[in-house]
């Protein structure tokens, strides 16, 4: 067994089926509505995706990650054919899913390897969000699943913030509570076990230097490797020509340790080879994404993923 693994996190842009839910807003992600969505399309996204996903973090350490959350997942049909495709139909994957009440109809998730992790738990936290109205806005729930890797318990919470769409300073407020209820549920299982190995990933809508996330999420119990991956010149994601990095995975301390770890963090990265990224003109180096507006563009996705490099067993080195 390769004594190193990825763990890795990746927003995979509104992954949706192609048929209508009437229970949510997809109408655009069908064979009739503004996008176009049909299952060519779909197919060609599933085969990049899956493609992908088999890569991230494999030059480092040989295998596909055996832990990757995921964020833009319309229901469990996409993640079926997701694991269902050529690239990772062998790998062994197998996911927890919640529906949540947002309004899009795109939840998180996690997939993992059946012979790495073992679910001992999962359930879903709403965040309870307002408009400006005063009405409930409804958002991604908080997805925590409770497993073991390689028989080593280890506590997930797969999140993905409200965006900054009103506004950055506008929709601060709902970030901050987002932040505020990953620490409720961090305080309930540290309750429960003093020395909790934790790992809360997501979409943030926020950088690392963010007030939410510096200030709200991460503190002296918790520790952001990826506070040096963003530069002006390489990020998750790109906004009116600038980089930014959403898409982070924060730790315990536990994982820092540098003697008798079993579970030993190495090291931080942006998956971001070159055929993730449009090859030339004004976005050149930006992601390749599906949509661009109404406009198909065929890429994968608006963001990189990111991941991070464990090593097992208990070497000091």
């Amino acid at each position: 067994m390769p004594n190193k693994f990825a763990i890795g996190f990746y927003n995979l842009e509104n992954l949706f089926d192609t048929q209508n839910d009437p229970n949510i807003f997809d109408d655009d992600f069908t064979s009739t509505g503004d996008l176009k969505w049909n299952n060519t399309r779909y197919d060609k996204k599933l085969a990049d995706l899956s493609t992908i996903i088999a890569e991230i973090g494999k030059e480092e350490t040989g295998i596909s990650p055996i832990l990757l959350g995921v964020a833009e997942v319309e229901n469990k049909k996409v993640l079926n054919d997701l694991i269902g495709t050529v690239a990772l139909k062998n790998l062994n994957y197998d996911y927890v899913h919640h529906n949540s009440p947002d309004e899009r109809g795109i939840d998180t998730a996690l997939l993992f390897n059946k012979e790495r992790f073992s679910v001992l738990e999962s359930r879903s936290y709403s965040l309870h969000l307002k408009n400006a109205e005063g009405a409930r806005d409804f958002t991604r729930d908080i997805l925590y699943v409770n497993g073991t890797i390689d028989g080593i318990p280890v506590y997930v919470l797969v999140n993905h913030w409200p965006s900054r769409r009103e506004g950055v300073e506008e929709s601060n407020p709902k970030r901050i509570l987002a932040a505020k209820r990953n620490r409720e549920i961090i305080k309930e299982i540290q309750s429960k076990d003093t020395d909790a190995r934790i790992l809360i990933m997501g979409d943030f809508n926020d950088d690392p230097q963010s007030i939410a996330v510096r200030e709200n999420l991460v503190s002296t119990d918790l520790y952001n490797p990826m506070v040096f991956l963003l530069t002006r010149y390489a990020g998750s994601l790109t906004h009116r020509g600038d980089w930014y990095l959403f898409d982070q995975i924060i730790l315990s301390p536990n994982w820092m340790k540098a003697y008798e770890n079993p579970l030993k963090y190495e090291k931080s990265a942006i998956f971001n080879p070159a055929y993730l990224a449009e090859a030339e003109g004004k976005y050149k180096g930006n992601p390749l994404r599906t949509y661009a507006g109404d406009h198909y563009l065929g890429g994968p996705s608006d963001h990189f993923p990111v991941y991070v490099i464990f090593k097992s067993g208990n070497s000091s080195f």
